[in-house]
């Protein structure tokens, strides 16, 4: 079951939006790395506009996600790839649906 989730809203620059597809298609593998992480989506809600919904089952697990690879990366790359920092918002999840 999972308790906890992220939403992390990521905004293109100009011209970098192939780029930023590719890095969170490369994210994946490293999510997968992650026993606590029960559901990860990368998203396009625009031509411009990208984001991440990823799901945990406590605190925890959503803490370590964030203290992991991929925030690692997103950190390390965001200047590159994004009009703004990245908007990370925690979330608690009241329903779920998951395989």
């Amino acid at each position: 079951m999972v308790r906890k989730a992220l939403y992390v809203r990521l905004d293109a620059k100009p011209g970098f939006e192939s780029k930023v597809e590719e890095f969170l298609k490369e994210a994946l593998p490293l999510v997968e790395a992650e026993a606590e992480t029960k559901a990860w989506f990368a998203i396009k809600m625009g031509p411009m506009t990208y984001g991440i919904f990823d799901a945990f089952p406590d605190d925890a697990g959503r803490d370590a996600h964030l203290a992991g690879k991929v925030a690692e990366a997103l950190k390390s790359r965001a200047e590159e790839l994004f009009r703004s920092p990245p908007q990370i918002e925690k979330i608690d999840v009241l329903a779920a649906k998951l395989p």
